[in-house]
């Protein structure tokens, strides 16, 4: 019997090991090279796999457009095998990617009674819109969100090719004309899970949003108009996404452990075949080469079919170089603040009363004060109130306070009411600044920036007994300043491409009411029995949908503009003062932001349907810029997907020749740097603009011509800047050793703005 025992145990373990060794590949073929054997494409893959694995469950997903190859379960070493056949561009272990987690219409100016400037009512918008198809990949979608009513909305476009996918708990008929599509891709994710034995019982393989993410952000971009809509009470009013008719088709690739890179594809994949003229990803990972990024790889396929791509920063800010999706032909979004705000208070023992935020809704902590307790020694996990670190009989009746940071600050205020805490004040660290962002508490909580959460500290550890009292003041409006760069919004320099300037703008991406699933309770931990329609979240997965959403209304106004023009027109016409005049300021520190946090500014809607000029691009512009970055003819093809595609002539000699919207100027070894630009005209025929230049004085800059006519509309005028690192010149910032400035092109109607961040050496 125990030799049996032993036989099972140790078929077991290779079982285990075997199911463990194979991890998933992306597998990029050149499909120009198919033998003419295979009647197609997927054949060939097909075989490719079965030569080195008799398993048909191996092959997860074939790829066709917005990559070519495919993605499957395989061994080191059969990876290493395919890596040898010439037919094979490139080999690749999955990334694993993570979400970037009613009234930001009325802030952007896109409120009906408002309308839209230059000879683009909101009413013909709105109509013109229901052409337009809004892709979004994320968690899914709860599809009996009234944010999702086609009320009034014409038929389907004819040309729509995606479908909604049934589910065991997803109805096709649950989609309408509002949205038109949804689907599930998980065998990335599920080939990650079996490998480590993990079930996840609550997930099924559906397009239906257990997560909220996915519901949240379909409805930022083109959510219907739903009045009454709040969460428990705050934000209340009209909810309403960027492009109210437009139509939306969700895809689903986002689970509970992240979002898989075979997956994403996949819905890239489809979607591009699908027909959507938006994709909108609020998801991101690390930055690197770009015949790497599976993200760009199916982002240049869907720009070159006219389809524009919205992704997110990342929140990895204020950290310096932390962006991702930072590929040229993608709009990289950063995140800032709204006008509105949910402010709270704290009544201390001393008389002080210390201001924070809130969306705390429950009945309050009463009217008198308690203890005010902080970190019983000097245990880090206690400061931050991290699970299982607070002793009962210390914090018991009490307000806690707690350090933001490692784990959720939700999760904070189920730590302290676990342990018998009666409230919560969550102080902000150098790392979040004095950057506030609301959260749906279980207890009554406070958050408070750095200043005064050094403050709040200091009385704890020094009054002999100290108090609080918390208090919440609802939704306020007409907040000053605003919008203030978030300080949780990745910046740049760009470590992948130093010469193209990223981020490219900042949307609303702080406190943000959008349609919520009722799958879960609004701040999603597992313990929250609450229920919602709406919820309030932060993040550049919030402000990455807004853009979506603006770039589908230009797209409606001006459908023959290709992506890279409706991306020209929301970075040039973005705006970077306040609504009391001042520069942008960062949360961080409440100094003035910088390009590398705002990129051109925030957005400006009404501005960017009318920019007058654009800095359009073409494919082959990218192309050459690919090829300025040294990369073989393997790694071009790998991105461009193209037969015989080569770096010609034409090839720029510097990767900042790229006909961008913005300069990065990286001198290095240099002290000249000569960049040249086309501008097609948009405005009337017969416009003249005149250049000004804004910079450091440790830079020269001179624009020639200095005067542009366009005679006609269409016409297209190239300037050359020369940019000259003044000797013993000063810079801004000799710390990173960069400097800001801008070039504008303006006439009585427009001004056509570009910024441009200087560089002497690179991080």
């Amino acid at each position: 019997m125990a030799s049996v025992v032993w036989l099972f145990s140790f078929w077991f373990a290779c079982l285990s090991l075997s199911v463990m060794a194979k991890r998933t590949y992306i597998v990029q073929m050149n499909h120009h090279q198919k033998p003419l054997s295979f009647a197609t494409h997927d054949d060939w893959y097909s075989a490719s796999l079965q030569s080195l694995s008799s398993s048909s469950d191996d092959m997860l997903y074939t790829y066709s457009t917005a990559y070519h190859g495919f993605a499957a379960a395989l061994a080191p070493e059969q990876a290493e095998a395919l890596r040898k056949s010439e037919s094979v561009l490139g080999v690749y272990e999955e990334e694993v990617y993570n979400l970037h987690t009613t009234r930001s219409p009325e802030f952007l100016g896109l409120d009906h009674e408002l309308g839209m400037s230059a000879g683009h009512p909101m009413q013909n918008l709105n109509v013109a819109s229901q052409d337009v198809i809004i892709g979004v990949l994320d968690t899914g979608v709860w599809p009996e969100s009234r944010s999702f009513d086609d009320s009034g909305m014409t038929r389907v476009p004819a040309r729509w090719r995606g479908k909604c996918e049934e589910g065991l708990d997803f109805k096709a008929s649950v989609c309408n004309k509002k949205l038109i599509g949804a689907r599930s891709f998980s065998k990335g994710y599920r080939m990650a899970s079996s490998g480590n034995f993990i079930t996840k019982s609550k997930e099924k393989e559906s397009p239906r949003d257990i997560d909220g993410h996915g519901t949240h952000t379909a409805s930022t971009a083109a959510g219907a108009h739903v009045s009454n809509a709040s969460l428990l009470g705050y934000a209340s009013g009209t909810a309403r996404g960027m492009a109210t008719l437009a139509r939306v088709a969700a895809y689903k690739v986002c689970w509970s452990t992240g979002c898989f890179g075979s997956d994403i594809l996949a819905g890239m994949d489809r979607a591009i075949v699908d027909g959507v003229d938006v994709l909108s990803l609020s998801l991101g990972g690390g930055s690197g080469a770009y015949y790497r990024d599976t993200i760009a790889i199916g982002a240049f396929t869907a720009m070159e079919m006219g389809i524009f791509v919205s992704c997110s920063a990342g929140n990895s800010g204020p950290s310096k170089a932390s962006l991702a999706n930072v590929a040229p032909w993608i709009m990289t979004v950063g995140a800032g603040t709204l006008d509105r705000d949910f402010p709270a208070y704290a009544l201390l023992g001393n008389g002080k009363r210390i201001a924070g935020v809130s969306l705390y809704s429950g009945r309050g902590m009463g009217k008198e004060p308690v203890s005010l307790v902080y970190s019983k020694g000097n245990s880090s996990a206690s400061n931050l109130c991290l699970p299982g670190s607070l002793e009962p009989a210390y914090v018991r009746g009490k307000v806690v306070v707690c350090d933001r940071g490692i784990n959720a600050r939700v999760e904070k205020g189920w730590v302290v009411r676990d342990a018998g805490g009666v409230g919560m004040i969550l102080a902000n660290t150098a790392m979040s600044g004095e950057e506030l962002v609301a959260d749906s508490h279980l207890i009554p909580a406070v958050a408070v920036g750095k200043k005064t959460g050094d403050v709040l500290r200091a009385y704890v550890k020094s009054a002999a007994n100290p108090t609080a009292l918390l208090s919440f003041g609802g939704t306020v409006l007409n907040i000053r300043p605003s919008p203030v760069v978030a300080a949780f919004s990745s910046r740049g320099p760009n470590m992948v491409t130093p010469q193209i300037l990223k981020p490219d703008l900042i949307g609303p991406g702080v406190n943000i009411l959008a349609a919520w699933s009722e799958a879960l309770g609004p701040t999603g931990l597992e313990k929250d029995t609450r229920k919602t329609q709406f919820n309030i979240m932060s993040g550049t997965s919030m402000s990455c949908p807004h853009i979506s959403g603006v770039a589908a209304l230009i797209k409606a106004a001006h459908p023959d503009w290709s992506p890279s023009a409706i991306k020209s027109a929301l970075m040039t016409t973005a705006y970077t003062r306040d609504n009391t005049k001042s520069p942008l300021r960062d949360a961080a520190d409440g100094g003035f932001s910088t390009p590398f946090a705002h990129g051109s500014g925030h957005v400006n809607p009404q501005k960017a349907l009318s920019p007058g000029l654009l800095y359009d691009i073409s494919s082959q512009g990218y192309v050459a810029f690919l090829c300025s970055l040294g990369y073989s003819a393997e790694h071009l093809q790998a991105v461009v997907k193209r037969p015989n595609v080569t770096c010609s002539s034409a090839m720029f000699t510097d990767p900042g020749q790229l006909n961008y919207p913005s300069f990065s100027v990286l001198f290095g070894s240099k002290r000249v740097v000569r960049y040249t630009r086309e501008l097609t005209n948009v405005g009337a025929a017969g416009s003249v603009y005149n250049v000004t230049v804004a910079g450091p004085p440790s830079v020269g800059v001179t624009v020639r011509p200095a005067t542009l006519l366009f005679k006609n509309v269409g016409e297209k005028k190239r300037y050359t800047v020369t940019f000259v690192a003044k000797k013993g010149g000063k810079v801004q910032n000799r710390t990173s050793r960069s400097a800001f400035g801008s070039i504008v092109w303006s006439n009585a109607q427009y001004q056509v703005k570009s910024p441009v961040a200087y560089a002497w050496t690179q991080l």
